[in-house]
């Protein structure tokens, strides 16, 4: 398993974790989501690694931006 972490701008309620979490759930292979509107972190665990740009665009979608945490 991989997990990938990300900084998410823009989230500021359970709500906006939902969009999220919703998004980030339809990508094929996600097993794991872990997000905070508090911190702004996204966790993604795969079972193989997922290309940044999927969840990215994800995040996207969700109405957010997103950065691959250091």
């Amino acid at each position: 398993m991989a997990t990938n972490e990300y900084q998410v701008t823009g989230m500021t309620c359970g709500h906006c974790e939902m969009s999220v979490r919703e998004e980030v759930e339809l990508i094929p292979g996600v097993e794991e989501i872990q997000v905070s509107a508090q911190t702004g972190r996204l966790a993604v665990t795969a079972a193989e690694p997922i290309d940044d740009a999927k969840i990215l665009a994800a995040v996207e979608e969700a109405g957010y931006s997103a950065v691959r945490a250091a």
